[in-house]
């Protein structure tokens, strides 16, 4: 399974035209979204890890106000979120060894911190920290339970993994944040795993 871990960033490079066009935009995703523009300042900053193409979630942030950093590991994808939202920063980076030098307001990364290892997961959190200003928000999603999957995207292995619950609030108050909610396997938004936090 490491294995398959390890190509998850060229499965999303050779497929980038097949996810734009299979990535869903009806925004099942807005009630978390809400929830985690309520602990922003107006017109604040967002990092988004994992970003893809910019679409849906850095769209829906962008018309909310907020200024949005996006990385992801395809240049592929990255080069779509430039094009459609020139006016953002968008940068290609590997979230694991992500180094800004620069705190955001929010920090969000939706589906995109479950393909790495739980060791890459449990030290992607010290990432979190570093990124994130006194107060800021993390959002993200995992699995319900400790575990590794094996899903298929194009006919290929697409790999997934969870820490149990309890590590990630364990990892999480080690590092400063607080878990506002969360909800495994959210019937209310396509069965997501949702964990929403803040830097105390």
């Amino acid at each position: 399974m490491p294995a398959d871990a390890d190509a998850i960033t060229s499965l999303y490079r050779r497929h980038a035209q097949a996810y734009d066009r299979l990535r869903g935009r009806s925004l099942f995703e807005k009630a978390w979204l809400d929830a985690f523009a309520d602990l922003l300042p107006a017109g604040g900053t967002v990092l988004d890890i994992g970003c893809g193409m910019g679409e849906p979630i850095a769209r829906d942030l962008i018309a909310r106000g907020f200024a949005v950093t996006g990385v992801d590991s395809s240049p592929e994808l990255i080069a779509m979120a430039q094009a459609r939202f020139p006016e953002q920063d968008w940068r290609v980076a590997d979230m694991r060894s992500l180094r800004l030098d620069r705190t955001f307001d929010g920090l969000i990364a939706w589906d995109s911190v479950f393909h790495l290892t739980p060791d890459a997961q449990r030290r992607m959190v010290a990432v979190f920290h570093e990124h994130a200003a006194p107060g800021a928000a993390l959002m993200f999603t995992s699995g319900p339970a400790h575990g590794e999957a094996i899903g298929t995207f194009e006919g290929e292995p697409l790999y997934h993994a969870s820490l149990d619950p309890d590590e990630y609030r364990t990892l999480l108050a080690a590092h400063g944040f607080r878990v506002v909610r969360h909800v495994a396997e959210d019937p209310a938004c396509n069965g997501h795993t949702v964990w929403l936090a803040q830097r105390v």
